[in-house]
């Protein structure tokens, strides 16, 4: 049975609360972190970490507002996204505190580690892959691709972005441009794109949600979980 708990942390100036799913035994478990889109932690993200924690997994989805804030209005989520989006050096140094306190969790294997983020959450992983940091596998749903305000270092994860052709928030010449910038820092990456697919195509509340394109980036993401963290 899949234990789940909400579980605090602190980078010593802000505190955040964040959701975890647990998978039976004592492990150590692979581990995947979850970032949210930018309404904040929710149901879906939630349930996207039961799921994981079902197949073996140590599922943690992270807060990167602090507070374990989360919203229903996108005015209100649109300002708390400001704050990260303005510097994204905050965005990245919240990241890494996060993976930090699942590396630091009783029964996790520290060296089989993912992340995984939707749209904001997107960005989000693989802004923590351009610092850097020690982790297997960046996987990206509808991320946005923008450069941020900090230079990548030579990547030691994976980078796996599954991206809908369509999205009006990563265009095409923004797709060229991140491709170009993972052959120079990424060793090892991939863009899966899906025709006739818009922004936050797994999100089944929203106006561009895609069966089709959300059943197949599960299946690509859960293979890519199985070949890195096996």
């Amino acid at each position: 049975m899949v234990e789940t708990r909400s579980h605090s942390y602190s980078d010593g100036t802000t505190d955040y609360v964040g959701y975890l799913a647990l998978p039976e035994g004592p492990g150590p478990h692979p581990a995947v972190m979850i970032a949210p889109a930018f309404m904040g932690l929710r149901d879906f993200e939630m349930e996207t970490a039961r799921k994981l924690a079902g197949m073996g997994y140590a599922a943690f989805a992270v807060d990167y507002y602090g507070a374990g804030f989360r919203t229903e209005d996108r005015a209100v989520a649109a300002g708390k996204m400001q704050e990260v989006n303005g510097d994204r050096r905050l965005l990245a140094a919240r990241m890494v505190c996060a993976l930090e306190a699942l590396r630091g969790l009783d029964g996790i294997d520290a060296g089989r580690i993912a992340a995984m983020g939707y749209c904001l959450g997107g960005k989000a992983v693989i802004d923590l892959a351009r610092t850097g940091a020690d982790f297997r596998l960046a996987l990206s749903l509808h991320g946005i691709f923008d450069k941020p305000n900090f230079p990548t270092e030579t990547m030691k994860a994976a980078v796996v972005l599954l991206h809908g052709w369509d999205d009006g928030l990563a265009k095409p010449a923004a797709v060229v441009e991140i491709a170009e910038e993972l052959t120079a820092h990424c060793p090892d990456w991939e863009i899966l794109g899906f025709g006739h697919t818009d922004h936050a195509f797994t999100n089944p509340a929203g106006a561009n949600y895609s069966d089709r394109a959300a059943r197949r980036s599960w299946r690509w993401l859960t293979a890519s979980l199985e070949e890195h963290l096996a």
